[in-house]
């Protein structure tokens, strides 16, 4: 059975960042604070808590945006850092994939895709845009913003990152 463009990716999207939302409350109730939370990173090379939870709004919404315009780039913007910035954020995310008409995406499948940053510039095609390119890089930001909080001693385990599943019904 063939698999939809939209069905490979928007549930999956939706899935973690209502995961994020819940990450951020638990970091919330285990005390810590806002700028903590925000500015935490795994190592001093790394982006923080927040760049993360930015980024996965941005290869999730941002995808399909440069889906639509045919070009991809990184979002150079300062990200929010209050609990309630962060949550802005993802919901903005979340809103977007849910008012996405799946018939919409599918047919931007055979457009033009690049992505672009700088002198860099990669040819795609939407497909392998989307699969290889801003998927693999959604779940990383949202694995790295999950670490960042575990590492923070923050109580969250494997349910709180998977979220709602989509389990068989009846």
């Amino acid at each position: 059975m063939p698999i939809s463009l939209h069905a490979a990716t928007v549930p999956t999207m939706l899935q973690l960042l209502g995961s994020a939302h819940g990450w951020i409350d638990k970091a919330r109730e285990h005390g810590l604070s806002e700028d903590t939370m925000a500015s935490g990173c795994l190592i001093e090379d790394m982006l923080p808590f927040a760049y993360q939870i930015k980024s996965m709004a941005h290869h999730s919404k941002g995808a399909i945006e440069g889906l639509r315009a045919g070009v991809f780039g990184p979002d150079m913007t300062d990200p929010p850092t209050t609990c309630d910035g962060l949550h802005a954020k993802l919901t903005e995310a979340e809103e977007f994939l849910r008012a996405l008409d799946p018939a919409e995406l599918d047919s931007l499948a055979d457009g033009p895709m690049r992505f672009e940053y700088r002198e860099f510039n990669v040819p795609f095609t939407p497909v392998d845009f989307l699969l290889s390119f801003s998927q693999p890089n959604f779940f990383f930001h949202a694995t790295t913003a999950y670490d960042i909080l575990r590492a923070s001693g923050v109580p969250l385990g494997k349910t709180d990152y998977l979220g709602m599943i989509r389990a068989k019904q009846g």
